[in-house]
């Protein structure tokens, strides 16, 4: 449990109040989180999971938090995870630091070995269990037990992505085969936040189906003919824009 929540009462007795769901959809989420993906295998995305819950008791990341630049201190991380030095400092970051992270960082971690295709599922499953613990967190419930790995090796699958001025290649809709097609669904612009893992589609699917039942699904967010949750569509976006301001979010 990180520092900021270490003083909660725990209410578990609250996970039955969480709507179905939503339950289900974490449900879903760590049977992915468990399979191998694209590009790592299950017991890595397991670690990299592991690895994000860590970086929040990890005192290099705590020194750099405080620092006028995280650049300015240097160290070793506290990890529980055996995986690259590359996928350990980017876990880490982005988990504890995502608002300073820069193109000359993001770079250096290529130069070091880690592929743009791992980066974005990186940072897919880093979102994946961000968005699950928060919510327990908040609600004083006690973050739910990673799931055991699944055999089997990533298919290594890339779609015809390609560079623009993103950090990363991305897949644009014109480029997206059959098999992509649900990466920009049909009446609807092809927003940054699709397009942002794009070069790891099943990601993209995976992001969205925790969103729906967490915040809200697509064809709900414009329809401000009724309301779909217990807090207006308002409330909802101004409980957005805060924490996406307190977490430095640009988009």
């Amino acid at each position: 449990m990180t520092d900021e929540y270490r003083q909660l009462p725990i209410k578990n007795h609250l996970i039955g109040a969480l709507r179905s769901d939503v339950r289900n959809a974490h449900a879903r989420a760590w049977q992915r989180l468990a399979r191998p993906g694209e590009w790592w295998t299950g017991q890595e995305r397991i670690a990299i999971a592991a690895e994000a819950r860590q970086a929040t008791r990890c005192s290099l990341c705590a020194c750099r938090k405080k620092s006028p630049s995280p650049y300015a201190v240097e160290g070793t991380h506290d990890t529980v995870a055996a995986l690259p030095a590359s996928a350990i400092e980017a876990v880490h970051r982005i988990r504890t630091d995502p608002g300073r992270l820069t193109h000359s960082w993001f770079s250096n971690l290529i130069e070091d070995g880690l592929a743009e295709e791992q980066y974005v599922e990186l940072v897919a499953v880093i979102a994946t269990v961000v968005a699950i613990d928060t919510l327990y967190l908040t609600l004083g419930i006690t973050p739910s037990p990673l799931p055991s790995a699944e055999p089997g090796q990533p298919s290594r699958y890339r779609p015809n992505a390609r560079r623009t001025d993103a950090w990363v290649s991305w897949l644009m809709p014109e480029d997206a085969s059959e098999r992509e097609a649900f990466v920009f669904p049909p009446g609807r612009p092809p927003a940054n936040i699709r397009r942002a893992m794009s070069l790891v589609p099943r990601e993209v699917a995976g992001f969205f189906d925790l969103v729906e039942a967490q915040y809200l699904p697509g064809s709900a967010m414009r329809d401000f003919s009724r309301e779909y949750r217990s807090i207006t569509h308002a409330q909802i976006e101004l409980v957005a824009a805060r924490v996406s301001a307190i977490n430095r979010c640009e988009y």
